[in-house]
């Protein structure tokens, strides 16, 4: 019986290294596996799977993108890696995929909240430069961003204008470099924040506000589009200023309102007292921001 086992063990043996041979014919295959710098012994029983891991090796040497891989696994080529007398082989990310995967970390350092998702990929350079109105906003840009970190941090931007123009992508854009620095932001929704935020008052409202109190970089969206009561004007609204004036955390508006129309809108009646917390919400705004008006064509037609 034993003696069988040997023939048949032998047999085995030969059948493993005319398959290796058969496939080292191929020049560019034997390169590949011996160059792995694993012996011809532990090679010899992995035939098949080597040729795979060298098909999407070799998918790899002729890609010219991502979106052009053929590979089993979009962006990964099968692997094969000696561990002990064994070959493992797994999926590891290709260059092309790693870069991909490192460009997009940034991302990380951004918070949505009710926000469209392709604003994640906001940038400076798609920013629309033949439009003279924006010039203001982009030269700002940059002294925000070179004075950043400085001691005594840059105001944020109350920007007004016509509905389309761009102001919540030129903001984006900012968030979106200074991510890449490693700054943490939130782009928020304004009307639709406050409506979760009430909707929170049981669970995690603690939590939600302090965290946009806080935030590094802030941008209220569409400030003036909610239905403002006094409990979000002088609970919510007030105060997350107020904390955030006297941090120094540079803050940002967009809204289609000017600051007097906006006032108007905080006053929610006509009483003396609410015409007054109106006002001073307006003062904590220019406390913190400078006020920049782009009107300009609708990029969303």
């Amino acid at each position: 019986m034993k003696n069988v086992e040997n023939v048949i063990g032998k047999v085995d043996e030969i059948k493993l290294t005319q398959s290796f041979m058969d496939a080292c014919s191929n020049q560019d295959f034997k390169d590949y596996v011996y160059g792995l710098n694993i012996n011809e012994s532990i090679l010899k029983k992995y035939t098949s799977s080597l040729e795979d891991a060298y098909e999407e090796h070799k998918n790899c040497q002729n890609c010219s993108s991502l979106r052009e891989c053929k590979n089993k696994v979009p962006g990964y080529a099968y692997t094969p890696e000696k561990n002990g007398e064994l070959i493992t082989f797994s999926y590891l990310a290709c260059e092309r995929m790693r870069q991909e995967l490192k460009n997009n970390m940034y991302k990380e350092n951004l918070d949505l909240f009710d926000m469209p998702q392709d604003i994640l990929n906001a940038s400076l350079t798609n920013l629309y430069k033949d439009d003279k109105a924006r010039l203001p906003i982009i030269k700002y840009f940059k002294e925000f961003i070179d004075n950043y970190n400085s001691k005594e941090k840059p105001k944020g931007i109350y920007l007004t204008g016509s509905f389309g123009s761009g102001k919540t992508y030129m903001i984006a854009a900012l968030f979106n470099e200074l991510a890449k620095k490693g700054i943490k932001s939130a782009l928020i929704y304004y009307p639709e924040f406050l409506r979760s935020l009430k909707a929170s008052f049981q669970t995690n409202y603690s939590d939600k506000f302090d965290y946009i109190k806080k935030v590094p970089l802030l941008l209220l969206d569409d400030i003036g589009a909610e239905n403002c009561s006094a409990w979000s004007r002088d609970e919510v609204l007030g105060p997350i200023l107020q904390y955030r004036m006297d941090s120094h955390l540079p803050t940002f508006f967009t809204s289609n309102l000017s600051l007097e129309e906006l006032e108007m809108s905080l006053a929610v009646t006509s009483t003396n007292a609410d015409k007054v917390k109106a006002r001073r919400i307006i003062e904590r705004i220019k406390q913190l921001t400078i006020t920049i008006e782009l009107i300009s064509k609708n990029r969303r037609s």
